[in-house]
């Protein structure tokens, strides 16, 4: 990447002018050293009556992710709380996600895909909508039963969504919001490229239950990252000991 990013300098261009690039291996043994770089992030749904309707790898990447921490303190925002609550904390922070998706059916046109040619990037858009829409066979069976007074309509649940984003961050989240702005059309105004702004609440072991699949993969999560902060902890007290060792050397 260093010798494509210096060639594309030497060009007046850079990185970010890259569209899409192809990378062939002399060795095998190269591609464990480069693999990060291929990762992509995810949204998935998990759906036991449609398994493939809510599998969305994100074409491009986000070139950044915003994520807002509200700590869950006894007083709550206000702070209203005895100085024996004031530092007890009664469940994991509440955190929100916001990440833009940009969808390009360019590169799909240009192999000659069927599904872009026919659909554009509709398909996409439809598995990401396809998380915050009921079943309409479940609705509809359900308007059936409540009709001939068989049983009490109970709203239906959306799939189980996870925000996938490395190997480090793997969370159920609740979508919030999407906006979605269609920038380009083809003739028969299939949109063939739009940008997706999403804002997503990670759901927490307090929303879904501990012994819950979602409340347990985000104490994996939790889990994971006591880890890494331990990890960061010791480095820096061995980083401290290594100076103050070298500041006693000197004198």
């Amino acid at each position: 990447m260093r010798n494509i990013s210096a060639i594309l300098e030497s060009a007046g261009a850079s990185l970010d002018d890259i569209v899409k690039t192809t990378i062939f291996y002399t060795d095998v043994e190269d591609f464990a050293s480069s693999w990060h770089i291929l990762m992509k992030g995810a949204i998935v749904g998990i759906d036991l009556f449609n398994p493939l309707a809510s599998l969305v790898v994100f074409q491009y990447n986000p070139e950044n992710i915003r994520r807002t921490i509200t700590p869950n303190t006894v007083g709550g925002q206000t702070g209203q709380t005895s100085q024996s609550e004031a530092m007890r904390l009664v469940g994991p922070p509440t955190e929100v996600i916001s990440a833009d998706i940009e969808l390009d059916a360019t590169d799909q046109l240009e192999t000659g895909s069927r599904s872009a040619r026919l659909m554009g990037i509709h398909p996409v858009l439809a598995s990401l909508e396809m998380l915050v829409y009921p079943k309409s066979a479940l609705v509809i069976a359900n308007e059936i039963l409540a009709t001939a007074g068989i049983i009490e309509v109970i709203p239906p649940e959306a799939p189980l969504t996870l925000f996938i984003w490395g190997l480090a961050r793997v969370v159920p989240v609740r979508i919030d919001s999407m906006t979605v702005t269609e920038d380009e059309f083809d003739t028969m105004l299939n949109p063939i490229r739009a940008k997706i702004g999403l804002q997503m609440r990670v759901l927490n072991y307090r929303d879904l239950g501990l012994t819950s699949a979602g409340g347990a993969l985000f104490m994996v999560h939790q889990v994971l990252k006591e880890t890494m902060a331990t990890v960061n902890g010791i480095g820096n007290v061995a980083a401290a000991a290594t100076t103050s060792i070298s500041a006693i050397g000197s004198l």
